[in-house]
């Protein structure tokens, strides 16, 4: 029990996908603005990084390495996350239209989101089972919807700052989401 709480808390906080591995930053700028799109998002990622582990490490365990086909792996990861990220956006198109439109591009995004692709090759890479492998992708979610949820506050604290005029936009949003994975350095003793 003690070593699946280590690993869901690395992941979450000491080995971050966003802050810490610099994974899935496309979605973590551009859905950052508004707190419900960020949890939104985050629940999303969260959902498909579990599902996807939860099928890859069995076909990757007892399809793939038996045929001598890992090299596979990542096409047919990509795949599956593919596959769940369109039941999450066939999901959110009936059941929460207002959050499939604040999404908008970013959710069929997830498909090609390093940070959904990079937890399902690192739980193989760290040689995982299939229960660290689900806790690993749930930490590694989890930590992604920390990341977006404290961004989008941040965001919206230097948005209403009175920033001067060559630093407002993108330069002060790079600016602050480097502050807050600074601030994220301060876990990396917790585990050693």
């Amino acid at each position: 029990m003690k070593e699946m709480l280590v690993i869901l808390l690395s992941a979450m906080l000491v080995d971050n996908f966003v802050l810490s591995k610099f994974m899935g930053i496309c979605a973590f700028l551009g859905v950052s603005k508004k707190l419900d799109s960020a949890v939104g998002m985050g629940a999303a990622v969260t959902f498909v990084m579990v599902c996807a582990a939860i099928v890859t490490y069995p076909i990757y365990t007892l399809i793939l390495v038996p045929m001598g086909l890992t090299y596979l792996k990542t096409v047919a990861f990509i795949l599956i996350i593919a596959l769940f990220v369109q039941i999450v956006e066939m999901f959110l198109k009936k059941a929460v239209p207002p959050l499939y439109k604040a999404l908008g591009v970013f959710l069929p995004l997830i498909t090609t989101n390093c940070a959904v692709l990079g937890a399902t090759i690192l739980n193989i890479d760290n040689e995982y089972n299939l229960g660290q492998s689900i806790v690993n992708s749930l930490g590694a979610g989890l930590g992604f919807t920390l990341a977006l949820i404290i961004f989008s506050g941040v965001r919206q604290r230097v948005n209403a700052a009175n920033t001067p005029e060559m630093f407002k936009g993108v330069p002060a949003t790079l600016i602050a989401a480097s502050i807050v994975s600074v601030s994220f350095m301060g876990f990396s003793g917790m585990f050693s």
